[in-house]
């Protein structure tokens, strides 16, 4: 098929909607939108349709595009995604964006579940006690980055230095990477997808190498990052490959 059957199968599947149509106050805009992210982008890379609807997740919550994000939550669970791993993409962002924004996404999401009949609260998916945060948060980190954080600010004055590196590993690792819903290797793709869409390049370089630990392939990584062109534009999505393809040799 061409580009256009493309973004019209494709978009049918996603929103039931027509593509193409001419309709609207900007339909020039809606016909280049369209063709690019419906029927070239979502058929560029070896992502499954629930890979890239997950993505456009975190990446809409990141940026607060909150009506985009709704539709987006209704796509993604007439593709299939279970509405716990919604849920669970939404809450990986909360140590990289914040709490009120994370918030701000899970009102959103839970308005497209409440209209689906979907019963809310979703069914609880912490794996720690409170007791157990920093040990399985250090299992799961230790294996994908070492002790790098502790290291690089073991200069910190006073209780900084134990302080910081020990937030992190409970409540980025013990509290989030630990959870159910999705695991671990589907959070560090997102993750990486997150950073590219702040723009937060060193974290980037750092989650690369966690990302290809972690099981996910260069190529994987790749096709992520041009998933999220139509959404965070190619400065930052080319900025990101560029650091993905200098530390692993892609062009080798």
């Amino acid at each position: 098929m061409n580009r256009i059957e493309l973004t019209k199968e494709t978009y049918k599947k996603l929103f039931g909607g027509e593509a193409l149509s001419g309709k609207g106050t900007d339909p020039e805009l809606m016909d280049m939108l369209q063709k690019f992210i419906f029927g070239e982008i979502f058929h560029t890379g070896y992502l499954t349709d629930p890979q890239r609807e997950l993505i456009t997740i975190v990446t809409l919550t990141t940026m607060q595009t909150l009506l985009q994000l709704k539709a987006h939550t209704s796509a993604a669970l007439n593709m299939g995604v279970l509405p716990v791993e919604i849920r669970e993409a939404v809450y990986q962002c909360a140590p990289l964006i914040g709490y009120p924004k994370t918030l701000n996404a899970v009102n959103i999401i839970n308005e497209s579940f409440k209209e689906r009949n979907i019963s809310l609260p979703l069914k609880n998916e912490t794996k720690v006690e409170e007791e157990e945060r920093f040990d399985k948060g250090y299992a799961t980190q230790y294996p994908l980055y070492g002790d790098e954080i502790k290291e690089k600010l073991k200069d910190l004055p006073g209780n900084f230095k134990s302080d910081i590196p020990r937030f992190l590993t409970e409540a980025c690792f013990g509290d989030y990477y630990s959870r159910g819903g999705i695991d671990v290797k589907t959070r560090e793709l997102l993750t990486l997808c997150i950073l590219a869409t702040m723009g937060a390049e060193r974290q980037i370089k750092a989650h690369t190498l966690g990302n290809i630990k972690a099981g996910n392939s260069r190529e994987t990584l790749i096709a992520a990052m041009v998933q999220c062109i139509g959404y965070i534009g190619f400065p930052k999505v080319l900025n990101a490959i560029n650091i993905i393809k200098d530390l692993l040799n892609t062009d080798q």
